[in-house]
Parts: C-alpha cells; structure tokens; sequence
C-alpha cells in the first residue's frame, strides 16, 4: 500500500463530507484514515455512512474523548505504520489545506528526493488566504521564533500539510512525542531535521476555514511559545545521530 492521508477530526460534520469526496474521488490511489476523537456533532457517523461508497479505501478510527491533535497524528502514524503504507500524510478536514496539493507532496518525496514534503506558506510561491492580520503575524511571528530558537531551516514551521516517507516515522521515538498543538508540528520537523532526513518545502495556497470552528486557544498559543524551549532544551540530552545509525543498521540487516 502506498499512500495513507490522516485526518484528525473533532466537530467537522460541515466539512468531513466533501474533504472526503475530494480527497478519494481523486482516484489517485489515496487512502484516508480519519481519527475522531468522539466529536458530539456526529462526524464518525458520517465517516461511517461513506465507508460503504469507498470500501477498503476509507477507515475510521473513534478515541474515547477530545485528546488533542497530535495524539491524533500520532494514533494515525502508528495504524499507517503498522498497515504498511509507505507515504503518509497529514492534512486538516476543513480544506485550510487544497487535497489537489497532496499530489505535489507526494511527487516532493517520490520523485525529488525528499524524506519529509511540508505544504508551506512562508516559501517564494505561497500564501495565506482570509486570515485576520492578527493571526497572520501570530503565525509568522511563530515561525521565525522558531527559527531563531532551533536554528531549523524550516520557514513554515508550524505546518499542518505533509507528506513522511515510513522511515521517517519508523525513526522518530513516536511515544516521546508529547506536545497537541502548534509545538507538536515544531517537535516533529525538528526530529525530522536531527536525524539528518531531507526536508523539502512545498509552496501551496492555505485558505482559512468556511465552516466549523478554528480550534485555535491560548492553550496551544502558550504551548507553542514554551514549547519551543522545550524542544531546544530537550534535544541536548538526545543522541538522534546514535538513533539513526541504529535505525539504518536495522533496515539495513532486513534488507
């Protein structure tokens, strides 16, 4: 199996529908995993209902409770990895995120080279749509924080649209992954980066939802600001070049 798009879900019942539909009617090989997180709008229902349309191309998995984001992702890594997909991606259901550039991801990895595609909207090429100026400079100032702190060269760390090679995800310790929000997208990258992985980024177009509610709070904003610390400080205790040596040699050995 190839390619497996993870959407994370809470409260998207206005938008699951037609994501879904423009995702798979694509017809070019995608499959979607779309993990719930038991939203109370019906969202899993509707998943459901469409399962039948697209058998063996569309799966849902339902967590007990809103647990955040990243263990979303972090749920639909582990079930790509462990259904043998070799292209995962992740995306937003409310359409932030064009389904016709997973295909311009995915070419970044299966033909340019790249372990990691990142959908970018601080490259020459892309660009933020309808977003109040305030959480546009929120966001760039993010990013160049981030930057400053992590010397990562990333200019849209905070990305949400990516495409991972399965080696990728193999090599990073999912369960040290700890952060839901912004910092999560930052703490994988950065991962990413330090284990020496080619990062590519992909100028794409981010419009802001139509429907449904941003999930956006002080919560994820604090976290990302101290987050950053975190990350920084913590990657002085982690060997990630030792990490991946042994990870080559174990794939190396399975050859």
């Amino acid at each position: 199996m190839e390619k497996l798009v993870v959407i994370p879900t809470y409260n998207e019942k206005e938008n699951i529908s037609a994501i879904l539909m423009a995702v798979l009617d694509q017809d070019l090989g995608y499959h979607v995993l779309v993990v719930d997180d038991s939203s109370p709008d019906g969202t899993a229902e509707i998943v459901s209902s469409l399962q039948k349309k697209y058998t063996g191309k569309l799966f849902l998995e339902v967590r007990k409770g809103k647990l955040g984001l990243g263990t979303a992702y972090i749920h639909g890594f582990k079930w790509a990895i462990s259904s043998g997909y070799r292209y995962i991606f992740e995306m937003d259901a409310d359409f932030s995120h064009d389904p016709r550039d997973l295909e311009r991801l995915y070419s970044a990895c299966k033909n340019q080279g790249a372990d990691v595609a990142i959908g970018s909207r601080y490259v020459s090429g892309g660009s933020v749509e309808n977003w109040p100026w305030e959480r546009n400079m929120l966001s760039k100032g993010g990013a160049l924080y981030t930057r400053l702190l992590t010397w990562m060269p990333v200019k849209d760390p905070t990305a949400g649209f990516m495409c991972y090679r399965r080696e990728v995800l193999e090599s990073i310790n999912l369960d040290e992954v700890t952060f839901v929000g912004y910092a999560f997208q930052i703490e994988m990258k950065f991962a990413a980066w330090k284990l020496d992985f080619v990062i590519r980024e992909v100028p794409i177009r981010f419009t802001d939802r139509k429907f449904g509610h941003s999930k956006m709070n002080k919560g994820i904003i604090r976290e990302g600001v101290f987050g950053v610390l975190s990350i920084q400080w913590q990657s002085m205790f982690k060997n990630y070049r030792h990490r991946l040596s042994n990870r080559m040699s174990t794939m190396a050995a399975g050859e």
